[in-house]
């Protein structure tokens, strides 16, 4: 799952984009200076068919979600393969939250350099990095870092599911439930099936596998796949509806049921 790393360049290349515009969805100032080396680069490669307008979405989506469950109570957020991501350093949030950042050893040795030479103010948070293997028992070292299992916790996977196939999704989710508190919630994106087997996007996905980074697993039925990992879905959208872009997304949303449609799906579920 290394070669994941990679894409954290190119998201926050587009986070720095989105930061740069008049109308922003949000203020990344970070995010240009953690996209070296790669990030542009693989950002022109990849970036059409939305994929800018999608991670600004995405972004401000999850952000959202922090701020409106934190305020609701949530004190443990856990940022699954958390990348160059900033959101304990741009996020107020209140400074009794925990906010844990899971990733591979290396990638977090890198941000936290890079951080340091940008003179990057300290989070307002506590805020614990974890250097783990996201395909391993990487439950046990969260615990060890302090992690509370007896305390409602918010899971935030951003831009992981497509590169794991179905099992090892459902076993994330799983893991998720299994060291959860009741009032515990995950936010995540997951992509249609329908995306995967469209023909408009077999260039780009070709071009993904190509470079080691396939994304494998979608669903068009998500409230299923995640009722069947122990979580219920409370909120599905997708970019382009209100509360999820509805101002920047530059493609019609179609109506649920039309079938066959390429979908990226935005949702809050609840632990069941």
């Amino acid at each position: 799952m290394e070669t994941v790393s990679y894409t954290s360049q190119w998201t926050a290349a587009a986070r720095a984009l989105e930061s740069e515009r008049s109308d922003a969805l949000f203020e990344d100032p970070l995010a240009r200076p953690l996209a070296e080396p790669r990030g542009f680069e693989l950002l022109d490669k990849y970036g059409g068919g939305g994929l800018v307008e999608f991670v600004a979405v995405r972004t401000r989506y999850f952000d959202d979600t922090i701020n409106d469950l934190v305020g609701k109570g949530i004190r443990q957020v856990v940022l699954i393969a958390a990348g160059m991501d900033t959101r304990a350093f741009r996020l107020r949030l209140p400074d009794d939250v925990t906010v844990y950042e899971v990733d591979h050893q290396a990638l977090i040795d890198e941000k936290e350099k890079r951080l340091a030479q940008l003179g990057a103010p300290k989070p307002t948070v506590n805020l614990r990095r974890v250097g783990a293997d996201l395909a391993g028992d990487w439950s046990a070292t969260l615990r060890a870092a302090g992690f509370d299992p007896s305390l409602p916790t918010l899971w935030v996977p951003e831009a992981l599911l497509f590169f794991l196939t179905e099992e090892q999704s459902a076993t994330l989710m799983r893991t998720f439930a299994d060291n959860s508190a009741p009032g515990s919630w995950v936010a995540v994106d997951i992509l249609s099936k329908s995306l995967l087997r469209g023909p408009a996007t077999q260039i780009f996905l070709s071009a993904l596998k190509e470079d080691g980074i396939p994304w494998l697993f979608g669903t068009d039925e998500p409230e299923e796949f995640m009722a069947g990992t122990g979580w219920t879905v409370r909120e599905l959208k997708e970019p382009g509806e209100p509360g999820a872009g509805e101002t920047r997304w530059p493609y019609a949303v179609q109506p649920r049921d039309v079938k066959g449609v390429a979908r990226n799906w935005l949702l809050r579920a609840e632990l069941a």
